[in-house]
């Protein structure tokens, strides 16, 4: 079920999620990350003043930690408004049993459902490519869950999945895992919106044409990758690591909102 809520003031915003919603990548100059969701909080925050944001989110967790780890803390807090975003970590996995994934997704919602004004699911975005082909299918089973789960319990669902713009490459970072500054700022609009809000941009509009690199800029590209980000990710893989092992979550408390940092503001 996809649909937009009428207008209403949010006192309150609790973000709950990986690396997504903790703002890999969308860096700052001391090289901490922003993200869609500070960025909405931070539009939340101009409207209402004493407005409280907190962010558990951290990188690289699976949905059953998001379960365990999260959802009974976000609840606890009685948010007016709880983003939930996970299991895509899970899907991208070799071997994974989607319908485990869903089962800890059901647990995380039926936690957090009942302690909110507003629950927000999402379909998360995808960069276009062989990988997203490869585990279209997983993710889709998992988006459909999402659209039932949000039905059931009067959640929205925000569709970036089925967004053309943000499948576009440019809008991703090197890693090729997590959205750049104006990926999130996209996210933040669409979020905005889902929300009730007027909207300020189109989150969605097309980027200008794009004239494809050569192949030599590609192959360069590629080696960089597969050097900065990709042999770093296998090696945690083969070793049972995590990129969010022993991380803290990113505001563990709900309190007012306050930029973390130079260029914090949306």
């Amino acid at each position: 079920m996809h649909m937009n809520a009428t207008y209403t003031s949010y006192t309150s915003f609790v973000a709950v999620g990986d690396s997504f919603t903790e703002g890999m990548s969308d860096a700052l100059p001391d090289g901490s990350y922003r993200g869609w969701a500070d960025l909405l909080a931070a539009r939340l925050s101009a409207r209402t003043p004493g407005f409280r944001y907190a962010n558990l989110a951290v990188r690289g967790k699976l949905i059953g930690q998001i379960a365990d780890e999260q959802a009974g803390a976000a609840a606890a807090m009685r948010a007016d408004l709880v983003t939930l975003v996970g299991g895509l970590n899970d899907v991208l996995r070799p071997g994974c049993d989607v319908d485990a994934v869903c089962a800890r997704l059901r647990e995380a919602v039926e936690t957090l459902a009942p302690s909110c004004k507003q629950l927000a699911l999402m379909r998360s975005p995808g960069r276009r490519g062989p990988v997203l082909e490869r585990y279209r299918p997983r993710m889709e089973r998992l988006f459909s869950f999402i659209d039932a789960l949000a039905e059931e319990h009067g959640a929205l669902v925000v569709d970036l999945y089925g967004a053309e713009a943000l499948g576009d490459t440019r809008l991703w970072a090197d890693d090729r895992l997590h959205l750049n500054a104006e990926g999130h700022r996209r996210v933040a609009e669409a979020v905005w919106q889902a929300l009730g809000h007027e909207a300020e941009s189109d989150w969605n509009a097309a980027l200008p044409p794009h004239i494809r690199p050569g192949w030599a800029a590609r192959l360069g590209s590629d080696l960089r990758f597969a050097r900065e980000h990709l042999l770093p990710w296998i090696g945690r893989r083969l070793t049972g690591r995590s990129s969010g092992d022993g991380r803290p979550a990113k505001r563990a408390e709900l309190l007012p909102y306050e930029p973390l940092g130079p260029g914090s503001a949306p």
